[in-house]
C-alpha cells in the first residue's frame, strides 16, 4: 500500500514538472509582450505630447520652425526618446499669413526605443502629427 502512494505522488510531480515547462515559455512570452507594449504605448503618447509642444510654440508670435523643433526635442530628450524625427511644415511659417497651418510631425522608430531586443515592433515606425492654425494676436 505504502509503495503505491509513493508512486501517485512522483506522478503528480512529474505531472507537475511538465506542466510548468509547457506553460513557463508562454508566461514569459505574455509578460514581455505586454512590457513592450506599454514601452510602445508610452512611446506614443510621448511623440503626439511632443508634436502638440512644437505645434504650441510655433504660434507664438515672432518665431522660427526651429524654436519649435527645439520644444518637440525638449519634450523628446525628457522622456529618454531615440530615433526620432521632427518637422515642421510649412517651414517658413513666420512669414505666413494669419490662417495659415502649421503642421508638427514627429516620428520615431520602434526598433530604437524598444525595452528589449526590437522584436514584437521590429522595423516599426510610430508618427504623430498635430496641425494648428496660425491666429492673430
Amino acid at each position: 500500500m505504502k509503495f503505491h502512494k509513493n508512486r501517485t505522488r512522483h506522478n503528480r510531480r512529474a505531472v507537475a514538472a511538465v506542466e510548468l515547462a509547457v506553460t513557463i515559455p508562454i508566461l514569459t512570452m505574455i509578460t514581455l509582450g505586454t512590457i513592450e507594449a506599454s514601452g510602445m504605448i508610452f512611446l506614443q503618447q510621448s511623440i503626439e505630447i511632443a508634436a502638440h509642444e512644437g505645434a504650441r510654440v510655433a504660434l507664438v508670435p515672432s518665431t522660427r520652425a526651429t524654436n519649435a523643433i527645439a520644444a518637440s526635442n525638449e519634450v523628446l530628450s525628457s522622456r529618454n526618446i531615440d530615433g526620432t524625427t521632427v518637422t515642421v511644415t510649412p517651414s517658413d511659417f513666420e512669414n505666413r499669413p494669419y490662417g495659415t497651418f502649421i503642421k508638427v510631425t514627429v516620428t520615431a522608430s520602434c526598433d530604437a526605443n524598444a525595452k528589449f531586443s526590437p522584436w514584437f515592433y521590429q522595423g516599426k515606425t510610430l508618427v504623430a502629427e498635430v496641425e494648428m492654425m496660425k491666429e492673430t494676436d
